[in-house]
């Protein structure tokens, strides 16, 4: 059986990933974005659901939108019939949570390391003895391209050694080194890391046979001539107990964000080369196809659809900030409650729901009822970005008006279109189009009808655009009946 990648066209950055006995489970980032860490699941590498989130909640700061900020890349670890996730906060330091289900609650984060600038924690157990890579944010620290090494307790309660060690400087061969996940294989402890830039760079393998060093290094996956652009950052993982192995990292694909590929791994010298090996001396390149690495066909696929009549949300739904029980209900359908958010432009809107683009191309279509607004209530659909559009229907002076905005991160939203509009329901519609490699094309429709001039999308901080929808206003509300979207490629 053949496989594709990406194997996720769904903007999971940073992801990580582990196998336990048949299954195997992979986390990503999430930044400001509740709940956070999404959590999927697999039998294969290949086919993917979505199963849980890790973090139901953030700090109480994050009541209000702080786009980048939260919950960086995460790393997963099963020790002692437990399952961890190790979380770094940049601006606070390395959390913990744990849980023996996956598929239930995990346990409320601890801090195991407070610091600011410390990122991309990734656990390893040997000896008796637990011990933390990590990499750091110069954005936060004032310095980067190196990995260091904590002693924590081997129940990630505690920091026990005083401060990190360095064990690799990457400035002269592999600047911006960073995101480290710890392995173990042979008799060498290796430390796979990014390099380079998030868009450009490739992927090293650490290695050595003291946890503390001194490391080697090889790169060990980069573009090399492909479309593949900066293919790193991810897990070398243990397929079974034979010695075979897989790779998952992801590409950064602009407003598609970090979308997710699985490449093969030959062991040669006790080092791994990912991907498409030619000369076993160079670094792997990433494929387009290969053969699935388990022998087993599954269904398991992330639904797209969503019509609300299990009164819940999909997993795909998160919001800007932290959810409020005022934001939404369940009556044959979601309702939207306009809440007041003062004169916030919409990437400001905590209560913004939003999902990942899930495909290079596919239409999304809501049908949404309008009859319960109240005067200075609004209910719009959006792609979001670090510039944004947006249709909105607010009712005004006991009439309705239909109308287009256009914002960014760095400017107040501004009208460019307004009609008034006549029914008591409206379907939003997006059709979005890929345009050469990385770019994103959208066009609103309106009842079918495209509304206004088509748009590039944007990337967000971090992340890639999103889409949803919100309400607003003075206490009204609007009911979604579905939000259906259709792939295309």
């Amino acid at each position: 059986m053949k496989y594709k990648n990406p194997i996720l066209q769904f903007d999971f950055s940073d992801p990580d990933a582990i196998r336990v006995g048949e299954d195997f489970y992979m986390v990503a980032s999430s930044f400001n974005y509740v709940p956070g860490i999404p959590l999927l699941h697999s039998k294969n590498l290949v086919e993917w659901e979505l199963i849980n989130y890790v973090v139901p909640s953030l700090p109480q700061e994050f009541d209000e939108v702080l786009h980048g900020e939260g919950l960086w890349a995460p790393s997963i670890r099963y020790h002692d019939s437990w399952y961890y996730c190790i979380i770094p906060d940049p601006d606070r330091g390395i959390f913990v949570t744990k849980t023996q289900n996956p598929y239930g609650d995990w346990e409320p984060m601890w801090c195991v390391i407070e610091g600011k600038g410390i990122i991309d924690p990734c656990p390893i157990w040997t000896d008796g003895k637990c011990y933390m890579a990590v990499g750091f944010a110069k954005s936060r620290c004032d310095f980067n391209s190196s990995i260091g090494v904590y002693e924590v307790s081997t129940d990630l309660k505690k920091q026990i050694s005083n401060s990190y060690k360095i064990v690799y400087d990457g400035h002269d061969n592999n600047p911006t080194i960073e995101g480290p996940k710890f392995n173990y294989r042979n008799g060498y402890y290796y430390i796979m890391c990014p390099a380079g830039s998030v868009k450009g760079g490739w992927q090293v393998a650490l290695r050595s046979r003291s946890i503390y060093g001194p490391y080697e290094s090889k790169v060990v996956l980069m573009q090399n001539g492909t479309k593949i652009n900066g293919p790193h950052q991810g897990a070398l993982i243990d397929l079974d107990d034979n010695d075979n192995w897989a790779f998952i990292h992801f590409q950064d694909m602009w407003a598609y964000g970090r979308i997710v590929h699985l490449e093969s791994v030959c062991w040669f010298n006790d080092w791994p080369i990912c991907g498409q090996a030619g000369d076993l001396l160079l670094a792997g390149a990433p494929v387009s196809e290969a053969d699935y690495p388990i022998n087993l066909k599954t269904d398991y696929k992330i639904e797209l659809n969503d019509d609300f009549k299990d009164n819940k949300l999909s997993l795909l739904w998160q919001t800007q900030a932290n959810r409020k029980p005022s934001w939404f209900d369940f009556d044959e359908g979601l309702i939207l409650n306009c809440v007041n958010t003062k004169e916030l432009d919409l990437h400001l809107i905590p209560q913004l729901l939003t999902q990942k683009v899930p495909a290079l191309e596919f239409n999304t279509t809501s049908l949404v009822e309008l009859q319960n607004l109240k005067n200075n209530d609004a209910v719009g659909f959006t792609m979001m970005g670090s510039k944004y559009s947006y249709l909105q229907i607010e009712k005004k002076n006991d009439k309705l008006w239909l109308s287009l905005y256009e914002g960014s991160f760095n400017e107040h939203d501004e009208c460019i279109l307004k009609e008034e509009y006549h029914d008591n329901r409206i379907i939003f519609g997006l059709k979005a189009r890929n345009e050469a490699i990385y770019d994103l094309r959208y066009q609103y429709t309106v009842n079918g009808r495209e509304m206004g001039n088509s748009y590039l999308a944007t990337a967000g901080r971090w992340i890639g655009a999103t889409f949803g929808l919100y309400a607003k206003g003075n206490g009204g509300y609007a009911k979604v009946k579905y939000f259906n979207t259709t792939k295309f490629k």
